[in-house]
């Protein structure tokens, strides 16, 4: 059986992992293991700097090196030591994404290591079907204004990283009752892998390389 262990930015990714894609890859006989991201000894969830992270991707992929090791984490937010990520203003959020995309793959430099960025945040993941709010908040204008939202965007992935325009951002504005954890992985389950899969192609492409592993 392939093992993959995937780096989670916190505890919803985490959830989102096992909900969605353990039963998804199990199918192809591949093991995944959500591994949430730890910021001190004590301390789990969310980067704090870009060395702490790959410390620990490092030292995983040496430890298994019979398995793969990747990631689940925001682009949105990186910390400000992340590889290229001080390029041109004038490339696209998505361009830079993929940029840096790459260059965290080449620093990482490990035969087993699948770098993936999700763009720009997980909460953009959610805009995949705006509709699935509608089980989760008694006012239905939530639903109209986030489906407007999306509406302006080519994809999902499109909806960018500002600090006011990020989409967690968006949608705390419009349903201030959000919150990731207990929101978060409950959104993504009604909407369901395969609408997120065809709504978000750089998401799709990294599910499309673990795929390839089986």
């Amino acid at each position: 059986m392939i093992r993959v262990h995937i780096f989670c930015e916190g505890q919803t990714e985490e959830t989102f992992v096992r909900e969605l894609l353990t039963s998804h890859f199990a199918r192809l006989d591949i093991w995944i293991n959500p591994i949430i991201l730890r910021t001190s000894k004590i301390g789990k969830g969310g980067i704090s700097t870009y060395g702490k992270l790959k410390n620990q991707i490092k030292k995983k992929c040496k430890e298994d090196p019979n398995a793969w090791i990747t990631t689940l984490i925001d682009f949105y937010g990186l910390s400000t030591d992340f590889p290229k990520l001080a390029i041109s203003r004038n490339l696209s959020s998505v361009a830079k994404a993929k940029i840096i995309q790459q260059s965290f793959q080449d620093d990482i430099a490990e035969s087993n290591f699948i770098a993936n960025l999700i763009i720009h945040e997980f909460e953009g993941l959610l805009f995949s079907e705006p509709e699935a709010f509608q089980n989760w908040c008694d006012d239905t204008q939530v639903v109209v204004n986030l489906m407007k939202i999306r509406s302006g965007f080519p994809s999902p992935e499109h909806i960018n990283d500002g600090y006011k325009t990020a989409p967690s951002k968006r949608i705390l504005s419009i349903f201030s009752q959000y919150d990731k954890v207990l929101h978060g992985s409950l959104v993504a389950l009604d909407i369901g892998l395969e609408t997120i899969r065809r709504e978000c192609p750089m998401f799709n492409s990294w599910i499309e390389r673990l795929e390839s592993l089986a």
